[in-house]
């Protein structure tokens, strides 16, 4: 899709090396300062800690190897300064055992645990990436690039979706977010795709494909109802792309330009990348979100926005992961801007690279979940 097929992973582990050194340093430091202090307190005994600690980050082997070896200094230390009597000896000894052996347990469930969740994550994972289209994606009217980076936290995933389809009426183009995250998100996100892909072949009018998505939207809410789930809204925007025909002239300044219709559902507006470098917002009708048609008083249809694409332009469609990155001081990520420093970067690079400005603002961190698509005009066929 947009070539980081990162598989979700558990928590690395710190290498052996270093747990070898961390371990050997800590036993020196504590006997040190055990013959240094002069007193007759078995500070070590502190080395206990050291598996405790290995147990929240390290592996199991690890933290048993820790564990045998402070036992071991335990008991060479009982044996050359040995306690006043035999059975504190014992009880010291008995009492390392039993701490290591519970570390080793609380270890081992952990770690299970961090690779059952990685394998969840992998699963629910892969499952959306086969929902949607590998990018990027060329037609007779448009070439689309793109990069989908799910948000990979105890949700696992999140509810991004687009998709493309080269129909009879032209391009038809979804791009959209799903209320929530999770595998339950996944669900609505399927029946909006489902109900994309068949009504953007059999709807001759735009308004039409988002009327379906609406309804498939309120059927699945109404199952989920009847299931005891949470009911979701999508936001969403449809366009379709027409290539003009190549004998009609239909050529401006700036190239061959290419008409755009587009339907919004309570989504982000798209921003327009001109040749010369100029960013402008598509002023869209913000429209209701999917599944809240019905708060609507009037009742009409959405709204339907043209506009032209410039041959040489850029569309840039794109989630809430993108324009919710905020900085230190909380400040959104300035889009307009941030498309405005990127506009010598080809289009297919575009994604990616206004994915890592929009990260390094934040600090690395993400809130969500992360879709950027940018659409142009496929390339004019060669003159026969």
């Amino acid at each position: 899709m947009d070539g980081e097929d990162e598989q979700p992973t558990a928590p690395r582990a710190p290498g052996n090396r270093a747990v070898v050194l961390g371990v050997l340093a800590a036993t020196v430091a504590v006997l040190l300062v055990q013959a240094v202090s002069g007193t007759s307190a078995r500070l070590v005994l502190l080395l206990v800690f050291l598996p405790a600690l290995l147990a929240g980050l390290g592996t199991v082997a690890q933290t048993v190897a820790a564990s045998v070896w402070v036992t071991a200094v335990v008991v060479a230390h009982s044996v050359l300064f040995p306690p006043g009597d035999l059975p504190a000896r014992l009880g010291t000894l008995l009492g390392v055992v039993a701490a290591e052996a519970a570390v080793i347990g609380l270890c081992a469930r952990r770690v299970r645990r961090e690779r059952q969740l990685s394998r969840m994550r992998q699963v629910a994972v892969a499952l959306q990436r086969q929902l949607l289209r590998p990018l990027p994606v060329t037609t007779p009217d448009v070439r689309l690039d793109g990069l989908y980076r799910p948000l990979e936290q105890d949700a696992m995933v999140g509810g991004d979706l687009y998709d493309v389809a080269e129909t009879p009426h032209g391009t038809r183009v979804l791009v959209g977010d799903v209320q929530g995250k999770g595998l339950l998100a996944i669900g609505t996100g399927f029946a909006v795709l489902s109900a994309f892909r068949e009504a953007a072949f059999r709807e001759p009018r735009l308004t039409a494909v988002a009327d379906a998505l609406e309804a498939a939207v309120e059927r699945h809410n109404a199952y989920a109802e009847q299931s005891g789930e949470q009911e979701r809204f999508v936001t969403a925007t449809v366009l379709c792309v027409r290539a003009p025909d190549s004998n009609d002239g239909g050529t401006d300044d700036e190239g061959r330009a290419t008409e755009v219709r587009a339907v919004n559902c309570g989504h982000l507006s798209p921003y327009l990348l001109r040749p010369d470098g100029r960013v402008e917002p598509v002023p869209l009708d913000a429209g209701l979100p999917l599944g809240l048609a019905a708060l609507a008083a009037t009742g009409e249809p959405r709204p339907e926005r043209r506009f032209t694409l410039p041959g040489d332009g850029v569309l840039v469609l794109l989630t809430d992961g993108i324009t919710e990155a905020q900085d230190a001081s909380g400040a959104f990520y300035p889009v307009e801007r941030g498309l405005a420093d990127l506009a010598a970067v080809p289009a297919d690079a575009l994604p990616e690279a206004l994915d890592r400005r929009a990260r390094r603002w934040s600090g690395g961190s993400s809130r969500d979940d992360v879709t950027v698509l940018a659409l142009r005009p496929a390339p004019e066929p060669p003159a026969r």
